[in-house]
């Protein structure tokens, strides 16, 4: 066994499996925590993803067990190839919370093929819907970077569920947990594959939503059992004022399409909060008496998953920057390729590492060797408006100047396991299609105008108690002029109307062209023969501060063509 750094100090206790051919079973040994909370929320999640699962949304959700085994004591499952958010942040530093590649470089770590990564990326992006409502709906709080945890298949849970029904830890008279779940911008650049918003986030919206949805239609199964634990003793559920909690999640009394909403903005404000990454690296500071470089049993750097040696490898004659290559991984950025010529070989090996693995290495180092002098690093800021390409260029000489001083330095630093792990040749540089080839994009547009034209538009369109309703959801595939990122909102109105009197305008989108809203636009007083007689003019248009507004595409939907009686939820070409 061994044990965890956290306060409590649990045991890591491997048992002997009874099964000749089975793995090792992992579990963790806790004293001074009341596991029966755990196992309660536990419960909750796992009936909430049996009841996505009967209605065919499978969440990819990670459902561990937990045992409370007597007064404050217990075991918990550890579930394998997994790490927590804060050990793949802290990679990148104390401040790697208030970065957003960390998690998308880990994924891509374990998964270095595109099609592997796709898959980790969907999973993520299925499992991360379920957390986040799962954690909203039971108030999971005192949510930090050590108890959300990653597996490298991409799934994501929660672990630690010491307080919940919205008990939060305080910060003096402020409450640790501000968002209403964690959803932190590391995240969001996995789920839109880039610092773009793609239309892979307006997926995660509809997950969430279609999911939140689904628990609120069986509002009295969730709080008829947690009801039932009202007298066991749990400090934070003894009383009815702890189940209005659950109550007022769920929002019962309220429509679907306005569930959607209101579930929309609360994505849009976790998304916003600074706090949560605040949050994190208070708990980054926390942990740093633990600090220092992982142990032997743990990657030492975080694009390679193991550590390697000049014994395994073969000393390295020379090692210089080759040349740069552009990329799209999926933003543009560029990578060096770095010449590796190890003794007893004829043929020098290529690796492909970027600035930041770069940089990676040479912090690393400075922890290493604190009394040596090592080599200078470029410098990362860019001033002014240099192209890209000029920077890279800059950057190749300035990094082979740093090669060749690391590797001609005293031989505890040029010839330490760091230094042959950076250089050892990973599973996506023997990939690379040679030296010579330059990744592009698949299906990378020639030109700003190609795709689909003015884009297309979700719309969901509903008829009650004499009111039209039409909420629109997302769009996707806008195109502009310049190639710029729009700043779209939705503009409609009631035709025939000669006074313009039926205008409804959605909020502005701030540089995007596959904008989410769930916003509902609502038209009063209509019978349903008057409507039959007008058509619904959609506009999107962008807004601009120093110029006028400009139209980015546009459609009219004739109301008679549509069952009024029912809801309608179509993709519309602009």
């Amino acid at each position: 066994c061994s044990f965890f750094s956290s306060n409590a100090v649990p045991l890591k206790v491997a048992l002997i499996n009874a099964d000749p051919l089975g793995e090792e079973i992992n579990v963790m040994f806790k004293v001074g925590e009341d596991l029966r909370q755990d196992m309660l929320a536990l419960q909750m999640i796992k009936i909430m993803d049996k009841i996505w699962l009967q209605e065919g949304l499978d969440l990819r959700m990670v459902i561990f067990k937990c045992l409370s085994t007597g007064k404050d004591r217990g075991m918990v499952e550890l579930v394998p190839a997994s790490d927590t958010l804060r050990k793949i942040q802290v990679e990148y530093g104390v401040t790697g919370s208030f970065k957003d590649k960390p998690l998308a470089e880990w994924l891509r770590k374990y998964n270095p093929t595109e099609e592997e990564y796709e898959k980790a990326s969907e999973n993520f992006i299925y499992s991360c819907a379920g957390c986040c409502v799962a954690t909203y709906v039971l108030g999971i709080c005192d949510r930090h970077n050590d108890n959300i945890m990653l597996r490298n298949t991409g799934h994501m849970f929660h672990i630690d569920f010491g307080k919940f029904l919205g008990h939060a830890q305080m910060f003096g008279s402020f409450k640790r947990d501000r968002a209403p779940f964690v959803l932190t911008s590391d995240m969001a650049y996995v789920i839109n594959g880039g610092e773009k918003p793609t239309i892979r986030f307006q997926l995660f919206v509809d997950l969430c939503c279609q999911a939140y949805n689904l628990i609120r239609k069986h509002a009295s199964l969730f709080l008829n059992l947690l009801s039932l634990m009202l007298s066991s003793g749990l400090p934070e559920l003894s009383g009815v004022q702890d189940l209005k909690y659950v109550q007022d999640a769920l929002q019962s009394q309220t429509t679907d399409a306005e569930a959607t909403i209101f579930f929309t903005r609360l994505i849009e404000s976790s998304l916003g909060s600074v706090a949560t990454k605040f949050n994190f690296f208070i708990h980054n500071l926390a942990q740093l008496r633990f600090s220092g470089l992982p142990s032997n049993d743990e990657p030492i750097l975080s694009f390679s998953a193991k550590t390697y040696s000049l014994k395994q490898d073969g000393r390295i004659k020379q090692a210089s920057v080759f040349t740069y290559q552009k990329r799209y991984n999926p933003d543009k950025h560029y990578i060096y390729v770095v010449r590796v010529l190890r003794e007893g070989h004829v043929e020098p090996a290529f690796v492909f590492r970027t600035f930041d693995e770069f940089q990676e290495l040479h912090n690393k180092l400075g922890i290493l060797f604190p009394l040596w002098k090592l080599p200078g690093f470029p410098n990362k800021m860019v001033l002014g408006r240099t192209h890209i390409k000029d920077v890279a260029a800059k950057r190749k000489v300035e990094l082979n100047s740093y090669i060749q001083s690391l590797m001609n330095s005293s031989s505890e630093v040029a010839e330490c396991d760091l230094v042959y792990t950076f250089f050892h040749p990973l599973l996506r540089d023997e990939k690379v299609e040679g030296i010579d080839g330059i990744a592009r994009p698949t299906g990378s547009p020639s030109s700003p105008t190609s795709g689909k034209v003015g884009g297309e538009v979700k719309l969901s369109i509903s008829y009650r108690n004499s009111t039209l309703f039409i909420m629109v959801m997302h769009i996707k595939d806008l195109v502009t002029e310049d190639g710029a990122d729009p700043n779209p909102y939705v503009k409609t109105y009631l035709l025939p109307d000669t006074h313009k009197t039926s205008k409804r305008k959605t909020k502005i989108s701030r540089k995007t062209r596959n904008p989410t809203f769930n916003e509902m636009l609502v038209y009063s007083g209509y019978s349903m023969e008057t409507l039959k007689q007008r058509e619904l003019q959609l506009s999107v248009l962008s807004a601009e501060s120093l110029r006028e507004n400009f139209f980015l595409g546009g459609i009219t939907l004739s109301l008679k063509d549509f069952n009024l009686s029912k809801e309608t939820v179509n993709w519309y070409r602009l």
